[in-house]
């Protein structure tokens, strides 16, 4: 005969809520011998005043949950759609800037095809350290050597506020800037380059909305770190 579980005697200790769980969970043909039960066992439904039962509980509750499935798929399906919009936006971006023949105007391209492209209210660009022959143009001069330190300690994009940095009078309306991303534009270090420590910027890409939310200090920045990438990329032209 096979071990059956046993209760403990209600003479010897009380039996418990977790005595009754456990024989139920290891003796699973509890049920097929009592299948009357099943119907018997009388539950309060979550949805409603009336009572239940137990099948009819159990199909609620694993209704529930296939609703909690479809929405967590149509979440994802929605996820997914949204990335692709934005890699065929990315590509679009990067293929204007792949095209440009002219590297004096490359600066404003990489700003108005972002503005355009990902719906950017404002974007503000600079670059120093480049060619003599770009030294004077506007998108190389005004920016201070604070600017370019505060540009070469981003070790990633910087989302937040309007706190007044400098970057932010390289907008068309500074006034209208709630929040920002600044995004640091530096060279790639050639592949097995020895040394460490941070590559310095040679620039600064800043994107400005007034809606507060729209560059959220908790949002991710890895997109962000995709633009400045190429962007650094296409920019290195200039130097």
């Amino acid at each position: 005969m096979p071990n059956t579980p046993t209760l403990p005697s209600a003479i010897g200790s009380p039996i418990t809520e977790d005595d009754i769980a456990n024989y139920l969970a290891n003796t699973p043909d509890f049920f097929v011998r009592h299948a009357d039960l099943l119907s018997a066992v009388q539950l309060s439904s979550p949805h409603s005043q009336r009572t239940v039962s137990l099948q009819e509980r159990q199909a609620g509750l694993l209704r529930d949950k296939i609703r909690m499935l479809e929405q967590r798929i149509m979440d994802m399906i929605r996820n997914v759609n949204e990335n692709m919009v934005l890699s065929d936006k990315l590509l679009l971006w990067a293929r204007s800037l792949f095209l440009n023949t002219d590297p004096l105007l490359l600066p404003q391209l990489v700003a108005d095809e972002i503005a355009d492209q990902f719906s950017v209210p404002q974007v503000g660009i600079k670059v120093w350290g480049v060619a003599p022959a770009y030294a004077g143009c506007d998108f190389a001069t005004g920016v201070s050597n604070d600017a370019k330190m505060f540009a070469t300690s981003l070790t990633e994009p910087f989302c937040g506020v309007n706190t007044g940095l400098e970057a932010i009078s390289w907008l068309p309306e500074p006034q209208a800037a709630t929040s920002l991303a600044i995004l640091p534009l530096r060279a790639v270090q050639a592949m097995g380059q020895p040394g460490g420590g941070i590559v310095p910027a040679f620039g600064l890409l800043v994107l400005a909305s007034p809606d507060a939310q729209r560059f959220a200090s908790t949002m991710g920045t890895d997109f962000l770190g995709r633009i400045a990438e190429l962007s650094s990329a296409a920019l290195s032209r200039l130097r």
